[in-house]
């Protein structure tokens, strides 16, 4: 009566909420765990099934809850969500996400190796330096704009502020403001060689990874969009087929409907919105090249759409086509257009 067979693990910094349950559904424990006593408590226990809510820390502790001989099953967060009753707290949480991890229909996040997790994670840190370097850019730009020096919009167009920075024989810029401003051009200088170095390091991995390889052949695709989608979606046949991997990127539409009525709205931005964007920057490429109009679809969506819907339809077809090259492991072919 008293073994445990479930688990709803609600995990957190320091204080992790425990909600266990025996095969009669009946609560056996509720308690709060210490960072440093998770492994030695569920190391006494017996095999059993634990849920999680798919967040930052999740992956590590799956994998150290499965060499303890567990079965660990990682929720969305939005899934887990619908099970909370009344008033949501880490208990409400952890009882929540007992009661998920038992639905037969419910979807669960495959969880990472170290390798995979940090191949991700390259991709991570290059895209905090890019967010950095764009706000430093903007900075600059608005700091140089107070003294009457205004540049076009674009990363090109900053090397004209550093080039005025750099001439001390230009009086346009206060000498104190110029070696503050300094210091932000010295930052850009870091930033940019630290991005390199990643970049570098990116291409090395999709060169080391054969799916990476075989993504890089999709026409819109690069060592960038490529190594990323090798590392973040590691099992591909979690998904059914290929509209269903493109649907949880978030770029198909999204449904609204109510008395056998579905009314068709705009995307619906859900998922990882990282490799969204890469796919329709990817697209946007793809439409801008010379041979666009070279493929019938693209030449008629073209004419009859904006050039950024008819990038999301095409940012969606690639996605379609990345889920196939990655399940049947085989290059891309392009389709055959008739003369």
């Amino acid at each position: 009566m008293t073994e445990i067979t479930r688990i709803g693990l609600d995990i957190a910094k320091n204080v992790f909420e425990v909600h266990a349950v025996n095969a009669q559904e009946q609560v056996v424990v509720r308690r709060s765990l210490r960072r440093n006593q998770v492994l030695s408590w569920f190391a006494k226990l017996s095999p059993c099934l634990i849920g999680m809510e798919a967040c930052g820390t999740a992956t590590y502790w799956a994998r150290e809850l499965t060499a303890l001989g567990h079965t660990v099953r990682l929720i969305p967060p939005a899934y887990a969500k619908a099970y909370v009753r009344r008033n949501k707290n880490d208990s409400a949480d952890a009882a929540a996400i007992c009661e998920a991890v038992s639905r037969p229909s419910m979807r669960f996040v495959p969880i990472k190796t170290e390798e995979q997790q940090a191949a991700a994670l390259t991709h991570k840190a290059r895209q905090m330096l890019i967010k950095q370097q764009t706000m430093t850019q903007n900075s600059l730009r608005g700091l140089m704009a107070e003294f009457g020096i205004v540049v076009p919009q674009g990363p090109q167009h900053i090397r004209k502020l550093l080039a005025i920075l750099a001439d001390p024989e230009d009086g346009r810029v206060p000498d104190v403001a110029r070696a503050a401003l300094n210091t932000m051009a010295n930052m850009l200088t870091a930033l940019e060689q630290q991005i390199d170095t990643l970049d570098k390091a990116i291409r090395a991995q999709v060169r080391a990874n054969p799916t990476a390889r075989r993504l890089d052949t999709i026409p819109g695709f690069g060592p960038i969009l490529a190594g990323a989608i090798a590392a973040i979606v590691t099992e591909p046949r979690h998904y059914d087929s290929g509209r269903h991997f493109s649907a949880s990127l978030g770029i198909v539409p999204r449904q609204d409907g109510t008395g056998g009525k579905v009314k068709l709205g705009p995307i619906s931005k859900r998922g990882n919105g990282y490799l969204r964007r890469l796919l329709v920057n990817g697209a946007m490429a793809v439409l801008c090249g010379k041979n666009a109009r070279n493929d019938p679809w693209l030449a008629k969506l073209l004419d009859t759409k904006p050039r950024k819907l008819a990038a999301v339809a095409l940012a969606n077809k690639m996605a379609r086509i990345a889920w196939a090259v990655m399940t049947r492991q085989e290059d891309f072919r392009p389709r055959a257009v008739p003369a």
